[in-house]
């Protein structure tokens, strides 16, 4: 069956092979930012940053868990701070693409797409989990506890839960690994249930009959808030590393602006930091709602990876970038 991305099988047995060897190694717009940043102006000093994300979960507090960074970036900019929760990914990419969004939490493939449609942004750092650990996590593929499917192979024909077309734990990578596993798009139902947490409750559930999400998201967060009982879930796949979920900032800010917000997120924006200095308490300063230790500068280089997976799958969104 020919499938909507136009797979080729021997391109993609190339470049799954390089993808595992690399994966082993609010406010309106200020209308004058686009302008200014073209321009090759001074930029742009907003009267408030803005911060955006998409939330992992369906949490209520996603806003509460930047607050000791929001806190952070006032003092250290002198500026109001806010916070705005996306509905999703594209919304994140066209906030930031416009200047609406000054800075934005991003996914992995999001970010890829936002880079390769326009949006001016530059990487402040990577997500980090845990302290010295470094900067990655994977996808599950998940089942219900009773399930009789023992692999990605036996997803053919299922009803499957996906997360969001532009996430790369929760479409891109599983994606790669279904076409790797000699299914063809077409050869199963999908749902996008938005989030990460919906996508492994409904499968947990009962309503998918396998699932993707994250790894912590399955392994910790969804068991620690109640939302499914431990052994609820399978992992029955998991995917190569996945490059982890960058930070950015508006190239269209002043320079001496811009360089303020780059060198706060990666030298403060960790539970050291903002523990040491009074923005949050030990043992409560899990930070966002993926409850990381902090950002961590990575190399330009670093979400190269997703050229390799976008040419593995020749998924449309990949090629719409």
């Amino acid at each position: 069956m020919q499938t909507r991305f136009g797979r080729r099988a021997g391109a993609f047995a190339a470049a799954a092979s390089a993808l595992a060897l690399l994966a082993a190694c609010g406010p309106s717009a200020d209308e004058t930012a686009e302008a200014d940043a073209s321009a090759g102006g001074e930029g742009i000093t907003p009267d408030t940053l803005i911060i955006g994300a998409v939330p992992a979960e369906e949490a209520t507090g996603l806003e509460n868990s930047y607050e000791p960074v929001i806190e952070m970036l006032k003092d250290e900019t002198g500026l109001d701070v806010e916070f705005q929760t996306a509905t999703d990914y594209a919304a994140v990419i066209e906030g930031q693409r416009s200047g609406q969004i000054h800075i934005a939490q991003y996914g992995p493939f999001s970010y890829y797409i936002a880079k390769n449609t326009g949006s001016e942004i530059t990487v402040a750092g990577a997500m980090v989990q845990e302290k010295d650990e470094p900067p990655g996590y994977v996808s599950y593929g998940v089942v219900p506890a009773d399930s009789d499917i023992e692999s990605i192979e036996d997803f053919a024909g299922k009803h499957l839960c996906f997360v969001d077309p532009n996430s790369a734990s929760g479409y891109l990578y599983p994606l790669a690994g279904l076409l790797e596993a000699g299914i063809e798009e077409g050869d199963w139902d999908e749902t996008f249930a938005g989030g990460h947490d919906a996508s492994a409750i409904a499968t947990a559930a009962g309503e998918c009959e396998a699932g993707f999400a994250f790894d912590s998201m399955v392994d910790e967060t969804l068991v620690d808030n109640g939302s499914i009982e431990e052994g609820d879930l399978r992992v029955v796949w998991e995917s190569e590393t996945i490059t982890s979920s960058p930070i950015t900032v508006y190239d269209g800010l002043d320079q001496e602006l811009f360089d303020t917000v780059m060198t706060a997120l990666q030298e403060k924006g960790n539970q050291d930091y903002l523990v040491a200095n009074g923005y949050c308490e030990e043992g409560d300063c899990d930070l966002t709602d993926e409850r990381i230790w902090g950002w961590e500068a990575v190399p330009d280089d670093f979400y190269d990876a997703l050229d390799i997976v976008c040419e593995a799958t020749q998924a449309a969104q990949c090629s719409d970038s």
